[in-house]
């Protein structure tokens, strides 16, 4: 495994905290990272031009140069809307080409790439593909996170079986508490645990201002690394 792809149940459940929590204990484990955002919908000024904030996080959290960041983030869009939306709007078509070779560049200059996705799982990203052919023009195993909250039962086995129906293994779950008030949060993990037939990496606990460097001691990436006892 020299990589994962990062998706979420849904937008709004911490999936780039998640990545960057990933990355960061990653690199504790002296792994060296590569992180990708392929598409990103959403720019802001930056360093006289523009970039996602996503993106620009990713690229922190692996202590990467952000003049990489064409590489990291390929297909980057202006507004923050579905993709194929904000393409259409900017007479755009997303191709799974340009990300391809970035991803390729990325992945031959370090040990481990952790790419982060868009939203869920099957987001359209032109007319003719989605999120899903993304995921497996990259190849990677993927990783879900479930955001906890009510309804994520549901959205995380979906998840989970449109990952497989993809063809594509599952590397692992990262259950993110977004909501502090959540019913019956510890019967809904053993419930997921139950059902999904993935490792749990990790619990991430709510915080008001999260700190990724400080989620990364919740994560254990053993399973990842493929080593025993995981």
């Amino acid at each position: 495994m020299r990589g994962v792809f990062v998706t979420g149940t849904d937008t709004g459940v911490g999936k780039t905290l998640a990545a960057c929590a990933l990355i960061h204990a990653l690199v504790e484990r002296r792994i060296d990272v590569m992180p990708m955002k392929p598409v990103a919908a959403g720019a802001v000024v930056h360093s006289g031009g523009w970039a996602n904030e996503d993106a620009i996080a990713l690229a922190r959290a692996a202590g990467r140069d952000e003049a990489r960041l064409a590489d990291i983030n390929p297909v980057l869009l202006r507004e923050p809307m579905a993709p194929h939306i904000a393409a259409a709007r900017e007479r755009r078509v997303i191709s799974l080409e340009p990300i391809v070779e970035a991803f390729n560049r990325l992945r031959d200059a370090a040990d481990f790439v952790v790419v982060e996705g868009v939203g869920g799982f099957r987001v359209p990203l032109s007319e003719t593909i989605d999120s899903v052919d993304m995921a497996r023009a990259l190849g990677l195993p993927v990783v879900i996170v479930v955001g906890m909250r009510l309804g994520c039962l549901n959205h995380a086995l979906l998840t989970a079986q449109s990952v497989r129906a993809a063809g594509l293994p599952l590397a692992g779950w990262i259950a993110n508490a977004i909501d502090p008030a959540m019913a019956a949060a510890e019967e809904n993990v053993e419930a997921l645990r139950a059902r999904l037939d993935a490792p749990l990496l990790g619990r991430l606990p709510f915080m008001p201002q999260p700190i990724a460097p400080a989620l990364a001691r919740h994560l254990d990436v053993s399973a990842l690394l493929g080593e025993s006892g995981a």
